[in-house]
């Protein structure tokens, strides 16, 4: 590598690094106020806050790399611009293509990492953000058993617990269900505990009494004393059910792994694994398409003292366009699994616009040529 190529790629790392930075961690805060209203009010600690912010930070990163990878470009093509350090280069000889080899080195590194984090990263965050999820859900304790007060987690079922122990055993239950129209039942018990099952969480109660009271004419009243008896806490709360892998979960290797879990007799489940890799494939591409369109949309313009203005929102408009197209190509996809291909769209067209502007580039230097 040359040691042109070398602070160019050099300088746009650098800027890349700061704009991913500032992009990554203004999509972070957004999602983590939401994230901090849902779990600080289920009674989760700030350590389950900080563990799922951590959780969603690989899906961000993906999300910001294509933009971030291009204002780099940008940025670091129009200062070089404005202190003539490109066009000092162009005077020696460096044609368009040869001064956008660093940027397809930088291109290509981002779209490394893209590629990791599509391919290993997301889908490792994603499947343990659902598990996490689930285990949270089936915490019973942390969400609605509180000590002392009266709680309604469902309409028409109110629940009172006077203590609960540091075993996490509860004392004193009072559950009055009031949901059907025909029966009021209360469950008093002087002890209980919260059970995990394939079903959701049960309360598990201990030397109690249950009362049925019939709410037609005859208010007929009935008493049971119990030594046990089990109240599915699924009903009135609602959990996280376990579910089968999906492919978003998986890594690529997880994927086709006889050990992934997924239903290969089911052509939803086929179609679902094709979408996945070909997305995960095509989509990384559009940060090589992003670095390349910045700096060639910037090259076709001369040296001004009034800036690259018309240049910079050109290369805007290409990016948007090339973003358009792949979130198109994605619901196409969507719709019809037979339409992948279309994924491929968006950075090909990128990288061919780049190619004709880089082109573009040379024709004036080539004509005063030709004249002289």
């Amino acid at each position: 590598m040359s040691r042109f190529d070398r602070y160019l790629l050099s300088q746009l790392l650098a800027l890349f690094g700061f704009f991913a930075l500032v992009l990554v961690t203004v999509y972070w805060i957004n999602r983590a106020v939401g994230l901090f209203d849902k779990l600080l009010g289920d009674g989760q600690s700030a350590l389950v806050f900080l563990e799922f912010s951590l959780l969603i930070l690989p899906n961000a990163i993906r999300l910001v790399l294509p933009v971030a990878a291009f204002a780099a470009s940008v940025y670091v093509t129009n200062r070089l611009m404005q202190e003539s350090e490109l066009v000092v280069m162009q005077a020696t000889g460096f044609s368009s293509f040869r001064l956008a080899r660093p940027i397809l080195y930088f291109g290509l590194i981002v779209t490394v990492v893209h590629l990791v984090l599509m391919n290993l990263l997301v889908p490792w965050s994603n499947a343990m953000l659902n598990t996490r999820q689930q285990a949270l859900s089936q915490d019973m304790t942390a969400r609605y058993m509180n000590e002392g007060q009266f709680m309604q987690p469902a309409a028409g079922v109110t629940l009172f617990i006077r203590n609960i122990t540091d075993q996490g055993e509860l004392e004193d239950v009072f559950i009055a269900d009031d949901r059907s129209d025909k029966v009021r039942t209360v469950y008093n018990a002087s002890r209980a505990l919260i059970v995990r099952s394939e079903t959701g969480p049960k309360l598990l109660m201990l030397d109690g009494t249950s009362q049925r009271l019939e709410r037609d004419a005859s208010r007929r009243l009935a008493i049971t004393r119990f030594a046990d008896a089990t109240y599915d806490l699924g009903t009135i709360i609602q959990t996280e059910q376990n579910r089968a892998p999906q492919p978003r979960d998986l890594t690529s290797l997880a994927l086709f792994s006889p050990d992934g879990g997924l239903d290969w007799a089911n052509p939803e489940t086929q179609d679902a694994v094709t979408r996945e890799i070909q997305a995960r494939l095509s989509q990384p591409f559009l940060s090589l398409a992003s670095a390349m369109l910045g700096f060639s949309a910037l090259l076709i313009g001369a040296f001004s003292r009034f800036g690259l203005s018309r240049q910079i929102l050109g290369a805007v408009i290409g990016l948007i366009l090339v973003q358009l197209l792949g979130t198109t190509t994605t619901s196409l996809t969507m719709q019809n699994v037979a339409m992948w291909p279309t994924l491929y769209i968006g950075p090909i067209a990128g990288c061919l616009m780049s190619v004709g502007l880089l082109w573009l580039s040379q024709r004036p230097r080539r004509s005063r040529k030709l004249a002289a």
